[in-house]
């Protein structure tokens, strides 16, 4: 029986590239020059430490350049606010990896209402999703492509 799974994963070598990249043009760029403006990225958790808000949004833009052109996603890059203390601001973003539990459900949900004779079913952090033909998985992974969902998903496993 045909099956594949849905997942959604961040290549985090890319990542620590993409980081590291962004870090040398943050030390080379003039307006930057003098101000301790760097990246630390920690697990799934990049830090930008910065003087003030308007270079963290700067350092945003860098990341997100540097990212994209590494093959990474930006739409799992969860962004919280800044924070301003002093001298000194801060902002983290978070890689977001691993389809949650709702996201899972309302995936379930579109393929069973996609009336096909297929079978999706929760394992983890991925959704597992097989059927008798070939053709049916591939409609299904077309349904999902369409489907605004807001993280990215990648189709792994293909088994015939």
């Amino acid at each position: 029986m045909p099956s594949f799974d849905v997942v959604s994963e961040v290549d985090m070598h890319e990542v620590a590239n993409g980081v590291d990249q962004a870090n040398r043009e943050v030390g080379n760029r003039f307006d930057f020059k003098g101000t301790n403006a760097k990246y630390e990225q920690k697990e799934n958790l990049v830090t930008l430490h910065a003087q003030s808000e308007f270079q963290l949004k700067q350092m945003l833009e860098i990341l997100h350049l540097k990212l994209t052109k590494r093959g990474v996603d930006i739409a799992c890059l969860e962004i919280s606010e800044a924070e301003i203390s002093g001298k000194e601001a801060r902002q983290t973003v978070t890689l977001r990896q691993g389809i949650d539990a709702p996201l899972a459900k309302k995936v379930v949900k579109m393929i069973k209402d996609a009336k096909l004779k297929i079978q999706a079913s929760v394992q983890g952090e991925q959704v597992r999703v097989s059927g008798k033909k070939r053709d049916d998985l591939q409609q299904v992974i077309a349904l999902l492509k369409d489907a605004k969902l807001d993280l990215p998903l990648q189709y792994i496993n293909f088994r015939d």
